[in-house]
């Protein structure tokens, strides 16, 4: 049965679960830069929704549409679950806590190799992804060519599998926006002018070793940066706000030349030797000043 949240005494909302590339440390940087003003508010490329729950923290989302989107069904479909039913999440993923081992772990990361997967319920899955994003290397949401989950276990001695709290706050950040599971490229037919759209895409490799660009077994390469940029100026001719994260290279400062760029500080946590784990440079374009 479907449960619904009405309130929850914590008033500050926070991801549910780690991503790469999530914004949680760059808020203070980049929420400054946003508009102040603005009509409703679109996340195509949702991830951890560091960046909607600061907002709806912040209460800008206030009597304003909101609708998050990623083409990543596995994940859309744990935002869904989380809304929807987070009491029964919470107490499977009590179970799951009460059973992990790194047996354990690789046994629920092999089910989508196997046939009936597909007839798991959308509850089973999500139990499965909040279990294996809370357990696994960094958080690293990884496929392979056959779309299935890849990540190796992490080395955590007390992983936070089912965070009651962080559930049931984000459920009721929720419960009033659309969740959907579609490419960013749709968000051209919703948007209109003076809404807010806020893409943080896969970013564009800062060298040829740095081939992270698919969190599902779409890839996200020079192509897709184009489709992303011209989708980017055909909101700006809209009159929409555009904002988007990416990364600092030529190719992509030269691809938004035309507009205001600016430098952002982050840190590197996903690399296979630590020293070249550390402080980055990131930029955010704008269509507005």
């Amino acid at each position: 049965m479907t449960s619904k949240i009405d309130i929850v005494s914590n008033k500050k909302y926070y991801p549910f679960i780690k991503w790469v590339g999530g914004k949680r440390g760059l808020l203070n940087q980049i929420l400054p830069l946003f508009p102040k003003e603005f009509n409703n508010y679109y996340e195509p490329f949702v991830g951890s929704g560091a960046v909607f729950f600061k907002l709806f923290s912040r209460r800008a989302l206030k009597n304003k549409k909101v609708v998050l989107s990623d083409i990543n069904a596995e994940l859309i479909n744990s935002y869904n679950i989380v809304k929807n039913n987070p009491f029964e999440l919470i107490n499977q993923l009590e179970i799951y806590k009460e059973q992990h081992s790194k047996e354990f772990y690789y046994q629920i990361r092999e089910l989508d190799r196997k046939e009936d997967y597909n007839k798991l319920s959308s509850l089973e899955k999500a139990i499965r992804f909040i279990y294996l994003n809370k357990t696994c290397f960094n958080g690293l949401y990884r496929v392979n060519k056959k779309g299935y989950f890849n990540t190796p276990i992490g080395s955590y001695k007390n992983p936070n599998i089912a965070d009651h709290n962080m559930i049931l706050s984000a459920s009721e950040a929720l419960q009033n926006v659309t969740i959907k599971h579609q490419s960013f490229k749709e968000v051209l037919k919703e948007a209109k002018k003076d809404d807010l759209v806020y893409f943080d895409p896969p970013y564009y490799p800062l060298n040829d070793t740095s081939n992270f660009t698919s969190y599902d077994s779409n890839c996200f390469l020079e192509e897709e940066q184009f489709e992303l940029f011209e989708l980017f100026e055909k909101l700006s001719n809209m009159g929409v706000k555009v904002v988007q994260s990416n990364s600092d290279t030529e190719f992509i400062k030269d691809l938004y030349k035309n507009y205001d760029i600016q430098i952002v500080n982050a840190n590197r946590f996903i690399n296979s030797k630590s020293n070249k784990r550390g402080k980055i440079t990131e930029v955010l374009i704008r269509n507005y000043k």
